[in-house]
């Protein structure tokens, strides 16, 4: 049996470090003095005790003017209103579908938080109840936006807007909350050809470009995309997206349009989408995306 071993020269090896600065930033641990209480603003992270500022939870500083908080390395989500979301629908209540969104409670969308096929407004009716798991059922995904959090800190969702909805022919992939950089819009078509939904919950959706422009009502767009099909081709460039944006949580880089398109540019060097597995390729990728982001932002 004849064995493939892959050997690349020292010379040839990528040994950067993402990171701009060199500088590591530092890290907070549970109940550890930050600073004094005269001079900051307690913030998200933190607590008082004994005239100073203490770190509530691990990880490290941020400081915006006089207030400091401590963002968690890894945490759930915690949702805001006006926030885009992805989620996977999990049971199909009373008036309501339970939604799961990678936060710490379960969230809810309203049968009269959605947009009735057609587009009808108008109030919901026995039928309409009856009708809820034809609409939407176990297991569907959909983007949605936050409308309101409850005081438990679950969150109210709606998709009363035609670019929220069911999610079919695609790919989803889930990250750290906090590697999601907010941005006023998260639905973006790349120059590739794909679509990407960049929720704030750290779930991303990837999937085909929609090939035609239906105006006929949600339910007739909804089944024209779920019958299309979704080529070789657009498989090959969805995985090689998925695969940068791999390279980029890796390296614990922000996601935005912006580093997820350089990130793909910079790939295209390597021909087989799997070769952006390698430990090394990955590295390459977030190294390169991080200098022109840093390029960029000196311009």
């Amino acid at each position: 049996m004849t064995r493939h071993v892959k050997i690349r020269l020292a010379s040839e090896r990528v040994n950067h470090s993402v990171s701009s600065n060199n500088e590591l930033p530092r890290f907070y641990t549970p109940g550890e003095v930050i600073t004094g209480m005269q001079d900051f603003m307690r913030g998200h992270g933190t607590y008082a005790e004994d005239d100073s500022l203490k770190a509530s939870v691990a990880g490290v500083m941020q400081k915006v003017n006089k207030l400091i908080c401590i963002r968690p390395l890894k945490s759930r989500y915690v949702g805001e209103i006006g926030d885009v979301v992805v989620g996977r629908v999990l049971e199909v209540q009373q008036r309501r579908w339970k939604v799961e969104t990678n936060s710490r409670l379960d969230s809810v969308l309203q049968l009269s938080s959605v947009n009735l096929p057609g587009g009808e407004l108008r109030r919901r009716s026995e039928e309409d109840e009856l009708m809820m798991r034809k609409h939407l059922q176990e297991g569907d995904l959909i983007s949605a936006e936050v409308q309101s959090v409850f005081s438990d800190g679950s969150l109210s969702l709606h998709t009363r807007s035609l670019k929220y909805g069911k999610l079919s022919q695609g790919i989803l992939i889930k990250v750290f909350p906090s590697l999601i950089k907010r941005r006023k819009n998260h639905f973006h078509n790349l120059p590739c050809g794909i679509s990407v939904i960049i929720g704030n919950n750290g779930y991303i959706w990837i999937s085909p470009q929609e090939k035609s422009n239906m105006v006929e009502g949600e339910k007739d767009e909804i089944a024209n995309i779920e019958s299309q099909t979704v080529n070789r081709s657009e498989r090959e460039t969805m995985g090689r997206v998925k695969n940068c944006i791999a390279a980029l949580v890796a390296s614990k880089m922000m996601l935005d349009d912006t580093s997820i398109m350089f990130a793909y540019e910079e790939s295209l060097k390597y021909e087989d989408v799997k070769d952006l597995l390698d430990t090394e390729a990955m590295l390459d990728v977030a190294f390169l995306t991080q200098h022109r982001i840093n390029y960029v932002d000196e311009d």
